[in-house]
């Protein structure tokens, strides 16, 4: 108890400093990716086709949006439907788990033995604060299993910009752990330590060059930094009422970390929970419990975004890897479908009250606008102020940009 008091401490004192206060928590472009692994059904969210027989049991209702329906289970969305900007019309590749996932998280398909960066490493290296003592991209995911997508949590999430642009992942048995100073071990001792190992491994990793001492170096500057606010990652120091609101889920109570963590110095913080859209088994019955919840976690997000003055610099991304299809397999489950699916935006420099492109009657096809990987990403990266066709700077390796290719944002998305 009096390690953790002491850890609540530290944190307090940290930020009641002003001019560390402001550094940490300045203003800036923040973004929080709520990732809807395994794929939901573009019919039971945006883009239903109610009556039809592709359709599904579920109805669709009016939104704030004039002539805009949505799903029967988004009632709250609705309400919102001004603050957010929909693509109907996504359009990719893959349509295998794994392939999808990395896809639609990095931008641009494998070209190995070359590792592109996640967008949360590319996010935190462009616009995040590495000195800052708070992590600057955090996974907040509490299952260990998601199949394809926990094969993908064990890879490489940096890429080559280096470890200290990975994620540090809490949610579940995924605490944060061993942060507190041990009680045998005084404050001025513990520095005296840290200096000493300072020292000696910079000057190593000065005299030898050596990359993996380096990452040695930010890894122990982040644990350091873990120390400072470990409350950051306590769900139980949040407002009752709050918790309440966002829903008793890993998923909703981590949505409303995520805002947390964004609110005192995060800049991209990327919320999941396994796998659970992967319904290839009774489809409806799943989709009428997951898509309730992601219809009031959305909507709670962005309302308090709002409230707290944040929507504008905080881009919220809520999608998953592909969608599902038009038609039910014998398991009463719908399966991958990459032709044509959906996914939503708000704040962070897109435009809501949007929706861009459209599907045939029975959502077989796009017939409007099709949006595939690389120019979301260009839009993504344009309404966060970073340059999409900027080369990275990799020094004796292929010319690699962060969007390839000729491709262009989605203007009517984008905010001036």
């Amino acid at each position: 108890m009096a390690a953790g008091v002491a850890s609540v401490a530290s944190f307090n004192g940290l930020f009641s400093i002003p001019t560390l206060a402001q550094e940490t928590k300045k203003r800036g472009k923040k973004c929080i990716l709520l990732w809807l692994c395994g794929a939901p059904s573009q019919f039971e969210t945006w883009d239903p086709k109610p009556g039809t027989i592709t359709g599904g049991p579920f109805g669709s209702i009016a939104t704030s949006l004039p002539g805009i329906r949505i799903s029967s289970l988004m009632p709250r969305c609705a309400t919102i439907m001004d603050k957010l900007g929909v693509i109907r019309s996504m359009s990719t590749e893959p349509s295998e788990h794994f392939q999808g996932i990395d896809v639609l998280t990095r931008g641009e398909a494998p070209r190995p033995p070359f590792t592109r960066p996640i967008l949360g490493s590319v996010v935190a290296e462009r616009l995040g604060q590495l000195d800052s003592p708070v992590p600057q991209f955090v996974l907040l995911d509490p299952c260990p299993e998601g199949n394809e997508f926990k094969s993908f949590k064990a890879g490489n999430w940096a890429g080559w910009l280096g470890a200290e642009y990975g994620p540090v992942r809490s949610g579940g048995e995924y605490a944060i752990a061993d942060i507190l100073r041990p009680e045998s071990i005084d404050g001025v001792d513990h520095e005296d330590r840290e200096a000493l190992r300072s020292f000696l491994s910079r000057k190593y990793q000065n005299d030898q060059r050596s990359q993996a001492a380096a990452g040695y170096n930010a890894a122990f500057d982040r644990v350091r930094g873990l120390m400072s606010c470990a409350p950051l990652f306590d769900l139980d120091t949040l407002p009752v009422a709050d918790r309440e609101r966002y829903g008793p889920g890993a998923f909703a109570q981590h949505a409303l970390q995520a805002r947390h963590l964004i609110e005192n110095g995060s800049t991209f913080v990327m919320v999941a929970n396994g796998m659970p859209w992967d319904n290839h088994v009774f489809q409806h019955e799943m989709h009428q419990m997951l898509v309730p919840e992601m219809d009031n976690v959305l909507f709670q997000l962005v309302t308090d975004l709002e409230q707290r003055g944040m929507l504008e610099d905080t881009l919220v991304i809520a999608m998953g890897e592909f969608g599902r299809t038009p038609w039910l397999n014998e398991a009463r489950g719908r399966d991958h479908y990459s032709k044509a699916w959906s996914m939503a935006m708000a704040g962070g420099g897109i435009r809501g009250g949007v929706v861009v492109g459209g599907t045939d009657p029975m959502g077989f096809e796009v017939t409007d606008n099709a949006i595939d990987n690389r120019r979301l990403f260009a839009t993504i990266f344009k309404a966060l102020g970073i340059d999409a066709k900027e080369q990275y700077d990799l020094p004796d390796l292929p010319t690699f940009h962060r969007v390839e290719g000729n491709v262009q944002p989605i203007e009517e998305l984008l905010i001036g």
